[in-house]
């Protein structure tokens, strides 16, 4: 018996078919958005992969339950990362994630990590992260979209809820600031 060939199928006409209860076409979907989700998530919740991994699972919960969520005329890749920068913002509200007393260990950390542009990119990525530790939940959700997973900056307008310009603004500003932390690596820094 021959199937309906789902992998040529895109993702809004996916979930047409799962609002519908197909279930092979959940699982298409969850191939697709599984892994660079689960980074997303990994990335934007403090690199605990437990919780990466609960939030992965909710979301595609989330599809399961309510496939009428999704808006038809919008593109899904978008609304989906909208979906998960919203989950991400929850949480920081839930847990009040503010860094006062992390703050200042961080920032002594960093100025430590300053070092000549010879260091290998192991160190540069150690020296990234503490960089991002201190930023706000916009600013992380900003550079991984655009930076990680290559969105263009209507797309994050979109998922950060904000006009295309503010976002390449704020783009501007967030490489601005991360050129003055990370100056010890010029030669890394693109």
């Amino acid at each position: 018996m021959f199937g309906i060939n789902l992998k040529i199928k895109s993702d809004e006409e996916l979930m047409l078919m799962i609002s519908n209860g197909h279930e092979r076409a959940f699982t298409t979907l969850y191939e697709r958005y599984s892994r660079p989700l689960l980074r997303y998530f990994f990335r934007m919740l403090w690199k605990d992969e437990d919780k990466a991994q609960d939030f992965l699972h909710d979301l595609f919960v989330k599809i399961i339950e309510r496939p009428e969520y999704f808006d038809t005329s919008k593109k899904f890749s978008t609304w989906i990362y909208s979906v998960a920068h919203n989950m991400c913002k929850n949480e920081y509200r839930k847990h009040a994630f503010r860094q006062s007393a992390q703050s200042e260990i961080t920032n002594a950390e960093s100025v430590e990590s300053t070092a000549p542009a010879t260091l290998d990119a192991q160190h540069f990525a150690t020296a990234l992260e503490k960089a991002m530790q201190v930023w706000q939940e916009e600013d992380k959700s900003l550079f991984v979209l655009r930076h990680e997973l290559d969105m263009t900056f209507t797309e994050i307008g979109t998922v950060l809820n904000c006009p295309e310009g503010t976002a390449k603004s704020r783009w501007f500003y967030l490489r601005k600031e991360l050129a003055g932390q990370l100056s010890g690596f010029k030669s890394m820094i693109g």
